[in-house]
């Protein structure tokens, strides 16, 4: 007997808790409904505006993707590369605490070109991937680099149902011309070996030259001096 009306003394409980939490609800939905029809509606202020907090009450969110809130200028988001002022320092991706940054770098025999700031190229990009999945937004990559060609963007909306598809590639170089440039620099690379090679032979098969009858004359000869006692 005691069992059922403890029984029935929890059922009833439970009925009076969830009636109490959803007039609760209820309660909060119509003082949003009230905020809503005095036309409180947040607009594009941000949070380093002094009115930001104004809008405590207005309606939840803006019509996204229609209407955003504007990005901060210092703000940390998808990095961007600008391939053509890149000079492969791979400053970048010695600093990236997280390894986010891959480069294939191939070496070049001459000068490749310039940036924009006149700054010479000597080495291709075969490979230039960033995984934005890995990215920890610190900005390190941007503070080092010589050129300024690596940037954070305002572009913060970039997801993706596959993780694969965050790595972004850089990289302008087709596989022919990797393999072209690799082939060059190899080639380079034996001739000037070859060339030290030959030149080291020559130095060892050439004989030494004679010296010079003058030239034995004048070297002077030690005579020992005889003191009489």
């Amino acid at each position: 007997m005691d069992q059922k009306k403890g029984a029935n003394s929890t059922y009833f409980g439970n009925i009076s808790e969830a009636v109490k939490t959803s007039l609760h609800g209820l309660k909060l939905s119509m003082d949003h409904l009230k905020d809503s029809l005095k036309n409180q509606r947040r607009d594009d202020t941000t949070a380093s505006d002094d009115k930001y907090f104004n809008h405590e009450n207005s309606i939840v969110t803006l019509k996204y993707p229609e209407e955003v809130l504007p990005v901060p200028d210092n703000g940390r988001y998808k990095l961007d590369l600008e391939i053509d002022d890149c000079i492969v320092c791979d400053k970048c991706a010695k600093i990236c605490p997280v390894d986010c940054i891959e480069i294939d770098p191939i070496l070049s025999t001459d000068v490749i070109g310039e940036t924009s700031d006149g700054t010479p190229r000597r080495i291709y990009a075969a490979k230039f991937d960033i995984d934005m999945a890995k990215c920890m937004f610190c900005g390190l990559c941007t503070y080092v680099c010589p050129t300024e060609c690596l940037t954070m963007t305002k572009s913060y909306d970039f997801s993706e149902l596959d993780m694969r598809s965050l790595t972004y590639g850089f990289a302008n170089m087709s596989e022919e011309e990797v393999t072209e440039k690799k082939e060059l620099f190899n080639k380079e690379q034996e001739r000037k070996k070859a060339a030290k090679m030959e030149a080291a032979k020559k130095v060892v098969e050439e004989p030494k030259a004679e010296p010079t009858t003058a030239k034995k004359a004048a070297k002077p000869k030690f005579k020992p001096r005889v003191i009489k006692k």
